[in-house]
């Protein structure tokens, strides 16, 4: 660990946090965050996998092979305690913790919450003016909403001058509409100061407009606001919101706040 010390960039550094705050991204998801170029991410990822401050693993697929996911290796895991004034953790245990990632039935989930993040980043880092001013992981959020309902993440979107922040719900099509739906019921419960609007994360546009029918037969929780868009149809910072009842599409930075009024936050 000294002796990584000293060869750590700054770079590597941010990389090790955003692993440890959010357990792994695919090679793609880190050219976004942080290198820009396919060449750099894999010869300096290859570089720090060599010297167990990454991990990496991927599934079998037919045709081609599937992208690694990346995670923290055991020298980057006690490289991350280390800077908290945590125990370091052991070897075996860092490797135990990617096994079971690796199998885990949520991983495609994880995935894709953190693929939205990504993509938000990406768009930042292309248009001055734009930036990801916060995100918040599962746990993150969990702890800031209690036991009212568990997010998949949450952000706050800055894009000249317009600031918003919001919720996220990632639905891959492996749960019923209905629900899915009951979610919001948390979210109606949550304090005024976390009454952002929950954005669903759709995979396709046919999963989103059958949400919408649900959405009219149903209703939508009185001081919930409710925007969906299909990863389908372009990312997310872009004109792809839809809201219940509105015609229109929005760009997440011109999403209403619930009564019109401009959520806070406690940024």
């Amino acid at each position: 660990m000294a002796a990584e010390l000293g060869r750590l960039t700054p770079r590597d550094r941010h990389l090790l946090d955003l692993l440890d705050q959010h357990r792994t991204f695919t090679t793609d998801q880190l050219v976004d965050l942080a290198f820009g170029s396919v060449g750099r991410a894999r010869n300096r990822l290859n570089t720090l996998h060599g010297r167990d401050i990454l991990d990496r693993f991927r599934h079998y697929q037919r045709p081609g092979s599937q992208a690694w996911r990346w995670t923290l290796g055991p020298v980057g895991a006690a490289l991350v305690a280390a800077g908290k004034g945590e125990a370091l953790p052991r070897p075996a245990a860092v490797r135990d913790a990617t096994a079971r990632l690796a199998m885990s039935p949520t991983l495609a989930h994880l995935v894709t919450v953190n693929g939205f993040f990504v993509a938000l980043t990406a768009h930042a880092r292309a248009h001055p003016g734009a930036r990801l001013v916060r995100w918040w992981n599962e746990a993150r959020c969990r702890e800031a909403c209690g036991n009212l309902v568990r997010p998949d993440g949450h952000g706050v979107w800055a894009d000249n001058g317009r600031t918003g922040p919001f919720w996220v719900e990632a639905d891959l099509g492996t749960e019923t509409l209905a629900r899915v739906m009951g979610k919001l019921t948390g979210y109606a419960a949550l304090p005024p100061r976390r009454a952002y609007p929950v954005l669903f994360w759709l995979p396709t546009a046919a999963r989103e407009a059958n949400l919408h029918t649900h959405l009219r037969r149903t209703g939508v929780p009185d001081g919930v606001t409710v925007a969906t868009a299909a990863a389908s149809s372009g990312g997310p910072a872009g004109p792809v919101w839809r809201i219940l009842g509105h015609p229109d599409r929005v760009r997440l930075a011109d999403l209403p706040a619930p009564g019109g009024g401009g959520a806070s936050w406690d940024g």
